[in-house]
């Protein structure tokens, strides 16, 4: 078992300073692949904290097609899922956030795999994975950059243990799933870890129990896929998204807006705050 948990201060990493002369193609694109009916508000959910901290463009490829404007978010980039197989680089594609279990979410799933660019796996993804050899089993062949954000219930099907097991011994399951996936690992719940392959874990000291609501963790994957098409490796994605969407809900609450009744869409906007200040 692993004993030792870094911290490496009160954020991870900053992202460099914007040029004058900057375009938005310069910070780079994310895709969300997931929202089937009735789940769409998780896919944008991902995608509006991605746009807000900092992605230059953001698309949705969105599994209930019904859907093509944001209302709230227009600058969303809103088509059907095989949109995601083109994204411009520098791209990352967070796929899962309301995906649902259907076939056509696993054979979408199946078909971002072999993408070139980083893939976050998220919710729904990391379900139709666990037990699945051959899905697994590609996840592992990647070439590029991927990261998984399982809560504990989905850390325990990918191992096949139970949730009180994963919680018994947080930092080994974080490893173990490392090693399992090859990808960078961000073992959600108090104190998330974040495990790369080889590495050290890290452990997140920012959040609160506001945080136990819906849609949190769609804003999460949005938040490290935002950082990582600017420029930061997949680990300290993962370590600065964590520790910004937690340091952000501590700020909404500081300001009144929980820890009952915090929103995941209020985090949104703290985050933005925290991130320019940074």
């Amino acid at each position: 078992m692993l004993e030792t948990v870094l911290n490496p201060g009160p954020i991870p990493a900053r992202l460099p300073a914007r040029p004058g002369d900057c375009h938005k193609g310069d910070f780079g694109a994310v895709g969300v692949l997931g929202g089937a009916p009735g789940m769409a508000g998780a896919a944008l959910l991902a995608g509006r904290a991605a746009l807000a901290c900092g992605a230059g463009r953001v698309y949705l490829g969105l599994l209930d097609e019904r859907i093509a404007v944001d209302p709230a978010t227009p600058e969303l980039m809103i088509g059907a899922p095989g949109s995601m197989l083109a994204l411009p680089h520098p791209a990352c594609l967070v796929a899962g956030p309301g995906m649902g279990h259907a076939a056509s979410a696993r054979e979408w799933l199946e078909a971002t795999l072999p993408l070139e660019h980083a893939l976050l796996l998220d919710a729904d993804a990391l379900n139709l994975i666990a037990g699945d050899e051959a899905l697994l089993a590609r996840v592992r062949a990647r070439p590029a950059a991927t990261l998984i954000t399982p809560h504990p219930g989905e850390a325990a099907r990918l191992l096949g243990a139970s949730t009180a097991a994963i919680q018994a011994d947080r930092i080994q399951a974080a490893d173990r799933l490392a090693r399992l996936t090859g990808a960078t690992v961000v073992l959600k719940g108090a104190g998330t870890l974040v495990c790369h392959p080889g590495g050290e874990p890290w452990r997140n000291t920012t959040g609160n129990p506001g945080m136990a609501a819906p849609g949190m963790g769609d804003v999460l994957s949005g938040i490290i896929a935002a950082l990582l098409v600017q420029g930061m490796t997949a680990e300290q994605a993962a370590m600065t998204g964590v520790w910004l969407h937690g340091a952000a809900a501590d700020a909404a609450v500081a300001a009144g807006a929980g820890p009952a009744g915090l929103m995941a869409s209020e985090v949104i906007l703290a985050a933005r705050r925290l991130l320019n200040r940074a």
